[in-house]
């Protein structure tokens, strides 16, 4: 079968087999951001956006993603350096494994919600496991990013007078 999508604003058409995952489908096409942890959709490690969605890419077969926009680390290297640097910031970022997966799911979650609570914030990302931080700090540098960067949604910045 034959798909073609854009992965990282970059067009690709490509053949591939009927059963193939979107997880094995990205690394064969050099996004080794994405990577498989558990093997039972629980983890987050393989969280890409697709249609600015994040998905497990894991379990999602990549014929699912024939015609649309795919999105991993590796396309959001200047947005996923400056959440990076919060994450250290705070020691939330210790072994870097499941680092992607997470700031993918941050910053699908920063164009979805304006303000996340702390609850709103764990819920969010209750499907991005690591074994280093316990959690704590990795809350700290998400809500010092959130704090520092500005949250407009659509509706309250277009026709806004303020400057």
């Amino acid at each position: 079968m034959i798909i073609h999508l854009y992965l990282n604003d970059k067009e690709l058409k490509q053949e591939i087999a009927d059963d193939m995952l979107l997880l094995d489908f990205l690394r064969d096409n050099q996004c080794y951001s994405v990577k498989g942890g558990c093997e039972t959709s629980n983890c987050g490690l393989c969280t890409v956006l697709v249609e600015d969605k994040p998905v497990l890419s894991c379990s999602t077969l990549a014929a699912r993603v024939d015609g649309k926009h795919v999105v991993t680390l590796e396309g959001l290297q200047e947005e996923a350096s400056e959440l990076g640097a919060f994450l250290a910031d705070q020691g939330a970022d210790q072994c870097g494994f499941c680092s992607p997966g997470l700031v993918i799911s941050i910053l699908a979650m920063k164009k979805e919600l304006d303000h996340p609570s702390d609850e709103e914030i764990k819920e969010y990302l209750a499907g991005n496991l690591c074994r280093c931080t316990g959690y704590m700090s990795q809350l700290r540098g998400i809500k010092q990013y959130f704090s520092e960067c500005r949250f407009h949604s659509p509706s309250q910045s277009e026709g806004s007078t303020e400057k």
